[in-house]
């Protein structure tokens, strides 16, 4: 992939397009599978992310639609229509960068770092924008209104009966040498970003792997990509959206004959997070001790029906 090519990318996510856009796009994928429509889908959704995030919910929805057949059973996200901020040279510097990179080489953690770094090269508008767009997603306005979320602690979660929500969340955290919040909130100053950044991102840092738990996403390589499209359905997660972007214009580039496999994730998943009740307020350690199933029960909340074997990239890895 030569400059030209990236120009000529460069060029298509300058401009918005609309639910009808998306739609039409996935439908089209579906139908020929022509890298070019592929590459036109992927530049919307980065669209979305870095220039104008009142779009995502629409193009989303759209995307469902043209690929899925039906848009997710849940109310329209109505947000105004604004005109798209300028994408900074420095996020396509960053961008080619990040893609350029050899598959796996930077591990999980590299990858959630130098995503979340593309966030900071985008224009300053776009961050009170992706605030205010979140605020119109289900529950996402109460949830901000219950002030910034404490820490989970893991001496509460092992002391949670064996079989609970809280016990298997903290074998899930213990086993697998995570951390119990996914970065570090001190030291991104989450305390002191603007409303409703400051209570979303720490939120979010504190309960995605428990959503990964109550919601049925595996912690592998191919459910971290459709957790994404959940955080994006849940409350329009600006990092998911920017993840999901990522994904799909490096499968455009390089992977085109795995585009079904991402698009039949991030659609299910989409429309899981869509079509679930909001978790961003839930109060979960009101529910530690209670048996996860009861949990998903009181909360309305189904497991993620994967297309696909959780482990699917680990499989063909080891093949």
């Amino acid at each position: 992939m030569g400059r030209a090519d990236h120009r000529a990318f460069e060029e298509l996510a300058k401009s918005p397009g609309d639910g009808a856009c998306a739609r039409a796009l996935a439908a089209a994928v579906k139908a020929r599978g022509d890298p070019t429509d592929l590459e036109a889908l992927a530049a919307l959704w980065l669209n979305a992310a870095a220039a104008a995030p009142e779009r995502l919910p629409a193009i989303y929805d759209g995307v469902a639609a043209g690929w899925l057949g039906q848009k997710p059973r849940a109310p329209a996200i109505v947000l105004p229509d604004a005109p798209a901020e300028p994408i900074p040279r420095g996020f396509w510097q960053a961008f080619w960068a990040l893609l350029a990179e050899a598959p796996g080489s930077l591990g999980a953690g590299g990858v959630t770092v130098r995503t979340a770094a593309l966030l900071d090269e985008l224009a300053p508008g776009v961050s009170l924008r992706v605030g205010a767009a979140s605020l119109a997603y289900p529950g996402c306005a109460a949830a901000v209104a219950q002030g910034y979320p404490q820490r989970f602690t893991l001496e509460a979660l092992a002391r949670c009966p064996k079989g609970s929500l809280g016990g298997e969340f903290h074998d899930l955290i213990v086993d697998n040498g995570f951390d119990l919040e996914v970065l570090d909130r001190e030291a991104l100053g989450l305390a002191d970003a603007p409303p409703p950044h400051n209570y979303l991102n720490a939120r979010i840092l504190q309960c995605h792997d428990l959503w990964h738990l109550a919601a049925g996403y595996r912690t592998t390589g191919l459910h971290e990509v459709a957790i994404s499209g959940f955080q994006a359905g849940q409350f329009g997660h600006h990092y998911s959206a920017m993840f999901l972007g990522m994904v799909l214009a490096r499968a455009a580039f390089e992977r085109p004959e795995a585009a079904p496999i991402f698009l039949d994730t991030v659609t299910t998943a989409w429309t899981h997070g869509r079509e679930s009740p909001p978790l961003l307020g839930v109060d979960w350690e009101a529910l530690w001790d209670r048996p996860a199933e009861e949990v998903r029960a009181r909360v309305g909340l189904t497991p993620y029906a994967s297309p696909y074997p959780a482990d699917l990239f680990e499989q063909l890895a080891a093949a």
